[in-house]
């Protein structure tokens, strides 16, 4: 447990060293909104093309491993739905607490942080993870927020969650990067190395990222972040924990990747939505601060026990 508490360190102390640029103002607010859209559209896209350019989708795509990571995401978001009803909450409300309780930082924490620390084989089921949570929840969510405001579902709004999808840097490369395996075309040497550089930004950028964009957020509620933060630091891995392992029987080595792809904190991307849609975005907000910090913690818990699998 120590051993891995101490490899996860550097990750969440690159996320303090954001926090406290953020904090002081080193780095405005302007400045962190920048560094997050050349994370995101430049060096984790490069990252992820790089590395789903070199598998195979024979090497990724996994029905079990898809299926137990999508039952357990579903039963949470289900439980965190639910919850939110019986406090009368309205659906776009109980939306987006059932998103803060499944959507964690794959993109930003989860893709460089497992990939070494379980080594370059975790990048398959990692990336099975993010499209499922990128495709499926993040759809989920856009359908009915707009669908319970407008009384009904129109085809506008399926054209919306569609265009969503094909703008998003990570789908979009991780899509040319299988794309490009499938053509079995070996990628260029010079464009090899520039990718290798690009990407080689993604993990100190997103982490730093991640911290000076929490300087901005508030711990305002914090019984329903405290509640949140349960969701999703420990109902989600635990009931991904069980789908993998009990029903749908998935191999050792990709349940343990699920299961810690399913234990990281809050996605900030969960508040950008919330934002977006002007639904509780000071909740979402103590959701990130209060699982991001508490995740220190609690993600060095299961990956020291699923690396025992």
């Amino acid at each position: 447990m120590i051993d891995i508490f101490l490899k996860t360190l550097p990750f969440f102390a690159l996320i303090g060293l954001g926090y406290w640029a953020g904090r002081t103002r080193f780095f405005s607010a302007e400045a962190t909104a920048y560094l997050t859209k050349f994370v995101f559209y430049f060096a984790l896209s490069a990252m992820l093309f790089r590395f789903s350019a070199n598998l195979s989708l024979a090497e990724v795509w996994d029905i079990r491993l898809v299926s137990a990571y999508l039952w357990g995401t579903a039963f949470v978001y289900g439980i965190a739905t639910f919850v939110g009803f019986l406090r009368r909450l309205d659906v776009p409300t109980a939306a987006i607490e059932a998103q803060c309780a499944v959507i964690g930082n794959t993109g930003f924490l989860g893709v460089p942080m497992l990939t070494l620390l379980l080594g370059p084989m975790a990048i398959g089921p990692v990336m099975l993870a993010l499209a499922i949570d990128l495709i499926v929840f993040s759809s989920l969510i856009v359908i009915l927020i707009t669908g319970s405001r407008e009384g009904r579902m129109r085809l506008s709004v399926l054209r919306t969650v569609g265009a969503g999808l094909v703008k998003n840097p990570m789908i979009v490369s991780m899509s040319l990067g299988l794309l490009w395996s499938g053509l079995q075309v070996p990628i260029p040497v010079p464009m090899n190395d520039f990718l290798a550089i690009l990407g080689g930004a993604a993990t100190p950028g997103a982490l730093f990222a991640i911290g000076a964009s929490l300087a901005t957020k508030s711990a305002e509620r914090i019984e329903v972040a405290g509640w949140l933060t349960f969701c999703k630091l420990v109902l989600h891995p635990a009931f991904v924990a069980f789908a993998a392992l009990y029903l749908f029987n998935v191999d050792p080595f990709s349940a343990a990747v699920i299961i810690a792809a399913a234990a990281l904190p809050v996605a900030g991307n969960v508040y950008m939505l919330a934002q977006h849609y002007g639904v509780a975005p000071q909740r979402v907000s103590a959701a990130i601060l209060v699982s991001t910090a508490i995740s220190i913690v609690t993600v060095s818990l299961v990956i020291a026990w699923v690396s025992a699998l």
